[in-house]
């Protein structure tokens, strides 16, 4: 989120939300003017092809022609800068906002999402770019589905509660409250996870127990998310289990493509595409990026393999500073990663790693120049030599 509005020259909006346990959060959101897009509302009895209202800001009238399905006509609209808001849903719902006894995936919500979502509209945005990851839940998203107004109803004819023990509880999902607006919207969902929703490398197998989740626990999220699987392809006829990254956030993936029309795409793709990364490599002959933890996972739609790919284009090293590295790190070298450096440079648990993450950071850049240096003082006598 920081990354696309500092970049973009965007603003924050902070807001009131729900955290994860139902308590009352500070949280902030991107806004993004898009100044080369102008994007128009105006009354018209004429079909438009294109789905997008927006709310008017400016005063300035702009005639247009608009081709419809049928004719072309004529009309005096009124212009309006179009904006994006950038949404981390770890604000609202994320693991840092809980301490690590309070974690219970059964109960934490995603509600707090949609209420920043629903922020957002209010504001007259109707382009969205949500980033889902480091959250809390484990919900398949029916609390931020819940805050924009669809209805999960149990056996009794009423709406289930919140969390993920909720799930099992699901007999029949209403979008006939869905707020209007978001069918007005596009939504970007970017992520650098492709789980599916249920089974071995689903949201409760491979995120639960950092959530919390175990033993018992494990088996009742995972039921409770088979059935909420079951029950959208019941009602909607779509297999979101089998889409990817339906899983990501505890199934947040799975609720905003079925019922909000998000489409997911991969983070740092997305966000290279959006910054026009590729523009600012001239003349560059060595990018440093950074990632928690360097491992055989890390292939897998990780911020340093996708920039390793841009800058392997234009035959540009890439180094990468990690807080640690694990089984089959050496895998990314194949993706154009040329040399990994930890900040870690003794025992210590990861209490202390966090604490002297600014001092242990600056010693791995240090370290990581020296080489460096020492490398092309080499060349330089090699070359000489010759």
């Amino acid at each position: 989120m920081d990354a696309l509005t500092t970049a973009k020259g965007g603003r924050y909006k902070w807001t009131e939300v729900t955290g994860p346990l139902g308590e009352k959060v500070k949280a902030k959101y991107g806004i993004i003017d898009n100044k080369d897009e102008v994007k128009t509302s105006a009354k018209s009895e004429v079909k438009a092809e294109s789905k997008t209202s927006v709310k008017a800001e400016t005063e300035s009238k702009i005639k247009s022609k608009v081709k419809t399905a049928s004719k072309t006509v004529e009309k005096t609209t009124i212009g309006t800068v179009a904006k994006t808001a950038v949404i981390e849903m770890a604000e609202a719902s994320g693991l840092p906002l809980i301490g690590p006894t309070e974690r219970n995936p059964l109960l934490t919500t995603t509600y707090g999402t949609g209420e920043m979502i629903k922020s957002a509209l209010d504001e007259g945005i109707r382009e969205f770019i949500i980033g889902i990851g480091g959250s809390a839940t484990n919900d398949g998203g029916i609390g931020a589905a819940q805050a924009l107004g669809v209805q999960f109803i149990d056996s009794e004819g009423k709406e289930v509660g919140f969390g993920g023990g909720e799930l099992s509880k699901i007999k029949h999902i209403s979008i006939e409250s869905l707020d209007s607006r978001i069918k007005e919207s596009k939504i970007t969902v970017i992520c650098d996870v492709n789980n599916p929703l249920t089974g071995e490398r689903g949201a409760t197998a491979v995120f639960g127990p950092q959530k919390g989740a175990k033993g018992d626990m494990l088996k009742t999220l995972e039921n409770g998310m088979k059935n909420y699987a079951e029950v959208i392809s019941k009602h909607f006829g779509m297999d979101v289990d089998k889409i990817p990254g339906s899983g990501a956030a505890g199934g947040l993936g799975a609720a905003l493509i079925c019922f909000f029309g998000a489409e997911i795409k991969s983070g740092i793709d997305t966000i290279l595409d959006f910054v026009e990364f590729e523009k600012l490599l001239n003349g560059v002959d060595l990018v440093i990026t950074g990632e928690g933890r360097i491992d055989g996972q890390s292939v897998f739609g990780k911020v340093p393999v996708g920039i390793a790919r841009r800058c392997k284009k234009y035959g540009i090293k890439v180094v990468v500073i990690t807080g640690s590295m694990g089984d089959k790190a050496q895998d990314v070298y194949e993706y154009g990663i040329d040399s990994i450096m930890t900040t870690i440079n003794k025992d210590m648990s990861l209490d202390e790693a966090m604490s002297r993450s600014k001092e242990l950071l600056m010693d791995a850049v240090d370290r990581m120049f020296r080489l460096i240096k020492l490398g092309m003082t080499l060349g330089c006598k090699y070359k000489r030599r010759r």
